[in-house]
């Protein structure tokens, strides 16, 4: 795919691989549309992609609330924008055990990272298709492809994003949409800081792994490669990604790693 010259609309924007792929975007893009729940974040993002002489239009939005995502689009749609592309990484994490975990915890955890996904998507794509195509990326995880220890709904969530595109893209391959699913492995990020604990608060600690993962500007560039390539499927992150590969041709051996992982 051509980026030049598009309009772009990113979630999760104020912070992490959203912002920085906002920043690398913007020596492409005509037009970037930035949203997020963190209103100084997205005006700092808005203001770097700014001087880089791209337009920006930057709106608010709690991916938790489907109907703020509706009008959000409704208003965006309304005014003439045309999409090319909507890159979605607003999400949230976890730290806790599955026995610990209220189901409230559980629901939480899939609005944001599932249902407020598809809500945008829903609400954008008659549009994309009305205008000959488009590409869609959405943000899953290395967990995604398998299950992890203390991260059960978020892995679940994840894992629903794949299925969701997967059968997407079956559909509107016609309509010419594109569709990519990224997966981050250890990227330097907050998601772990603000991952949900058992109590539904803040974990409010970076983990070792990622803190000693690639940067998110370096996994933006990645993803740039990535979408350039129409890849549908693109690893972001260095050699944790491996873990992906013997999940699935070395069952057996990813069974024995995942039970020794360290409690959190």
């Amino acid at each position: 795919m051509n980026l030049s010259g598009k309009t772009f609309w990113i979630t999760g924007a104020a912070s992490g691989m959203g912002k920085s792929l906002a920043i690398e975007l913007s020596k492409f893009a005509s037009l970037l549309i930035l949203t997020d729940r963190d209103t100084d974040g997205l005006d700092k993002t808005a203001s770097v992609v700014s001087a880089n002489g791209v337009k920006v239009r930057k709106e608010v939005l709690d991916m938790s609330d489907s109907e703020a995502i509706v009008s959000v689009s409704r208003r965006i749609l309304d005014d003439g924008i045309r999409i090319d592309g909507l890159y979605q990484f607003a999400g949230i994490s976890q730290r806790s055990l599955v026995l610990d975990t209220p189901v409230e915890n559980d629901r939480k955890i899939m609005e944001i990272n599932f249902f407020g996904v598809i809500t945008l998507v829903k609400a954008v794509l008659p549009s994309m298709i009305a205008n000959g195509g488009g590409q869609i990326a959405v943000t899953s995880s290395m967990v995604g492809k398998f299950g992890f220890p203390y991260r059960s709904a978020y892995s679940a969530s994840k894992h629903a994003l794949h299925g969701f595109f997967e059968s997407l893209l079956a559909e509107n391959s016609k309509n010419n949409i594109l569709v990519s699913v990224l997966i981050p492995g250890r990227v330097q990020t907050n998601i772990s800081k603000y991952a949900l604990d058992r109590d539904g608060k803040e974990y409010g600690k970076m983990d070792p792994g990622q803190a000693n993962g690639i940067s998110a500007e370096k996994a933006a560039r990645q993803i740039v490669r990535g979408l350039q390539r129409e890849k549908k499927e693109i690893p972001v992150g260095g050699s944790e990604l491996l873990m992906v590969q013997i999940r699935r041709f070395f069952p057996a051996l990813y069974y024995k790693l995942a039970t020794r992982i360290k409690p959190v």
